[in-house]
């Protein structure tokens, strides 16, 4: 893919502020800003463009919003990126109104898929087909975020609106899930790779909060009620209200999409916050409705962590600092420590794993300038000699790892570096 100009100047200023205020990262600086647009970008035939996540050829909904979301604030006097990031949206577009309950997604109608055993409803554009509450959400942040920093609004087309109107069927329908159409049996597999009682989940309670069939790590979910997903949920459909009302002139779907972030919300504070007897009031990061919890957090994004960076609440919110002490803890039960690292990790990784994504989003989360250089020493020390991030990795040994190529978690720490960078950190 032909980087456009802009990129190609911020990577160059990345290396060189890196090189004289941080040198063991000057190497991965620019190398990583880049690498979504020089490796996982490419156009189709229509001129759209189609963003596999890395090592794995399909468009990942969520992934391929985050790759690319931290090039839109260089967008605005740059035409080429314009173009590219612009057919990115109108692809998601395109791809939710194939079916809005896949997560991934192959680049033409070839019938290429995961390689399982799937009974669901099947369609040759779909790569999987997991239903997950973040994928609905990702492209109206990426909308939403490229119309403020540009001001552009063309991308808000007859199908944007559609994809909006089916976003919204989907999670008003999912609010009792007992309506809903949807079930995913995958045969031959991990159990986590399946959805339980004949592939409809457990039972829920109906709360104000959309079902989620599985997680961000596309692991299912064990209740169905996945909170960072929901919070998520809640300010996309606040920016869809806002792109409704004063790009669309839709008031009836912008009123739609209020009264539905306003039960999601009521949803979540009222039956996903439960009493620790260590740490307080904090969210849970699963419930079914019914009094059941899981306490823990995944380093996938949305994640109880990320709850500042996805704009649902502030760091000072006192209900996410309670929430956070507890997930940078040994009570989470996916939090670990290792020789040369620590933080969060995944049930979808091996046990003891800690992902970059989870060091990152830790830093991005974080106003101690203590704790955010902790980060940055730990991100230095673990990419093994590959001047990338991975997946996940032995704390204690950088080297074994998962994924060289994972393009969100190299955009994830290139938008870090590049955010301490403008605010001057180092000076």
């Amino acid at each position: 893919m032909n980087v456009p100009k802009v990129l190609k100047e911020r990577a160059a200023k990345l290396e060189a502020y890196y090189q004289s205020h941080y040198e063991a990262l000057a190497p991965l600086a620019a190398q990583c800003f880049l690498n979504t647009m020089e490796t996982t970008v490419k156009e189709l035939a229509d001129g759209t463009h189609f963003v596999i996540t890395g090592d794995i050829p399909a468009m990942w909904l969520r992934d391929s919003a985050a790759q690319v979301r931290p090039y839109v604030k260089y967008a605005k006097d740059d035409a080429d990126l314009q173009k590219i990031l612009e057919s990115i949206i109108v692809k998601q577009a395109q791809l939710v109104c194939v079916d809005p309950y896949a997560n991934a997604f192959n680049e033409s109608a070839n019938g290429a898929g995961a390689g399982y055993e799937d009974e669901t409803r099947q369609n040759d554009h779909v790569w999987e087909r997991k239903y997950e509450v973040d994928s609905l959400c990702a492209p109206l942040y990426l909308g939403y975020c490229y119309w403020k920093e540009t001001g552009i609004d063309k991308i808000f087309t007859a199908e944007y609106h559609e994809m909006i109107r089916k976003i919204v069927h989907v999670f008003t329908t999912e609010q009792d899930h007992r309506n809903s159409p949807y079930t995913f049996r995958r045969y031959h597999c991990v159990k986590t790779d399946t959805l339980p009682c004949k592939g409809k989940g457990r039972p829920v309670n109906v709360t104000g909060m959309t079902w989620s069939g599985f997680r961000p790590s596309d692991d299912s979910c064990c209740f169905g009620y996945l909170v960072p997903s929901n919070m998520m949920a809640v300010k996309a459909l606040g920016y869809a209200e806002e792109i409704c009302r004063d790009c669309l002139g839709d008031e009836a779907l912008a009123g739609q999409c209020r009264e539905l972030a306003e039960e999601i919300r009521d949803g979540i504070e009222t039956y996903a916050v439960v009493e620790h007897p260590g740490y307080g009031r904090i969210y849970a990061y699963e419930t079914d409705g019914y009094g059941n919890h899981i306490l823990m957090d995944d380093a996938n994004s949305p994640s109880l962590l990320a709850m500042p960076y996805l704009g649902y609440c502030d760091k000072e919110d006192a209900l996410y600092r309670n929430t956070r002490k507890f997930l940078l803890s040994a009570d989470n039960p996916y939090y670990y420590e290792g020789k040369l690292a620590k933080g969060m990790g995944s049930p979808h990784t091996p046990a003891g794993y800690v992902w970059h994504i989870g060091i990152v989003m830790q830093a991005l989360t974080s106003d101690s300038r203590e704790e955010i250089l902790e980060c940055l020493d730990m991100l230095a020390k673990t990419h093994a000699g590959t001047n990338y991030m991975h997946e996940s990795f032995n704390p204690s040994a950088p080297e074994e790892f998962t994924r060289s190529w994972f393009a969100w978690a190299n955009t994830l720490f290139a938008e870090l570096l590049d955010r301490l960078m403008a605010e001057g950190f180092f000076e």
